[in-house]
């Protein structure tokens, strides 16, 4: 969803050591977009291998997630399954922007605008079920386990933490906090530092946590208020929010009337959904238990022959890589499997 709330929550830098030995459950669609938007060439162009196969969200998921491993965290990773029916329009809306970013892309391209070219390609990006199978068999190759959630990966990952199976849920985007999230990780990265939306250079960033809770007691408001806030700011099932409506305004309008019904009808609410099926929706999504979290040894050669035979990484890097986790996999032999990351 991309909701607005950055400058209302409060938030809390760590360090990667402190999250040795954690489980973190990844919203994986999140991340992986991630990678395929800012993992490019100058101009914007995905990287791909010699058969025009996109491979950047490979190369993001491969280097962090070993580099991950290597610092002794434990990941987990939460895919999405069927989205609510109210999510139409976003992906409508979605796919508008997109089709403007194309022909801004092209334009840029005639007029040999690099720095346009590579703004528009990220907002062009997309992630096909092609890329997101060949993401699972490269995470189950690393020994690592997937959850698949029947509707949104977020909710599922705030499940997850809620009844204690993960330590945090790691994701960009601030909406695992209105699934009522006790513990959202952000900046997860060992580079420290992050490439600027739009523009070349980077800016220095570190892993931080925000609190369901501390959120909570902050703004003073209840799980259902800041909802109903994530509600008139915009989420993915009613994108945009209320026009003219930012996080402040709607902070005061949540805090000053107790009747929600009033908050939207004073608004003159038109959204073909209502305010309450989104509200609903948000609280009853859908999650399961029926996962099993088992970290299993790095099978090295399936890894080597998707990464290497299949889409052409460098052999160098990959066994680099595999090498560092095999030493330290068995440095940590003696304590068991479930112990090593």
């Amino acid at each position: 969803m991309g909701l607005q709330l950055k400058d209302l929550v409060v938030r809390e830098e760590v360090s990667l050591q402190s999250l040795k030995g954690k489980i973190l459950a990844v919203d994986t669609h999140n991340i992986l977009y991630q990678f395929l938007t800012s993992i490019m060439g100058p101009d914007g162009t995905v990287l791909t291998d010699s058969k025009g196969r996109v491979t950047s969200h490979l190369i993001g998921l491969f280097s962090r997630t070993t580099a991950l491993m290597e610092s002794g965290i434990k990941l987990v990773f939460v895919f999405d399954g069927k989205p609510p029916k109210i999510k139409q329009k976003t992906w409508e809306k979605r796919a508008a922007v997109k089709q403007e970013a194309s022909l801004k892309l092209q334009e840029a391209e005639k007029a040999g605008d690099i720095s346009g070219m590579r703004k528009f390609s990220a907002r062009t990006a997309k992630l096909t079920k092609e890329m997101l199978q060949d993401a699972k068999k490269v995470i189950t190759a690393l020994g690592l386990p997937i959850v698949q959630a029947p509707s949104e990966g977020e909710a599922q990952a705030a499940y997850m933490v809620k009844i204690g199976d993960a330590f945090a849920s790691v994701s960009q985007d601030y909406d695992n906090l209105i699934f009522d999230c006790p513990i959202l990780l952000r900046n997860l990265s060992l580079a420290g530092k992050r490439k600027k939306k739009g523009k070349f250079g980077y800016i220095t960033i570190k892993p931080e946590i925000i609190k369901r809770d501390d959120v909570l007691a902050h703004l003073n408001l209840t799980r259902d208020q800041l909802i109903v806030l994530a509600i008139l700011m915009g989420t993915d099932y009613n994108p945009g929010g209320v026009k003219g409506i930012g996080p402040k305004t709607a902070l005061k309008l949540v805090k000053q009337t107790k009747n929600f019904d009033d908050i939207f009808a004073e608004l003159k609410w038109d959204h073909e959904v209502s305010w309450q099926e989104i509200f609903d929706t948000i609280i009853n999504m859908p999650v399961t238990e029926d996962y099993n979290l088992e970290w299993n040894q790095i099978d090295e050669d399936n890894v080597r022959n998707l990464l290497i035979n299949e889409y052409e990484f460098s052999p160098e890097r990959v066994n680099n890589k595999l090498d560092k986790l095999k030493k330290l996999q068995g440095q940590l032999q003696q304590k068991g499997l479930s112990s090593f990351f």
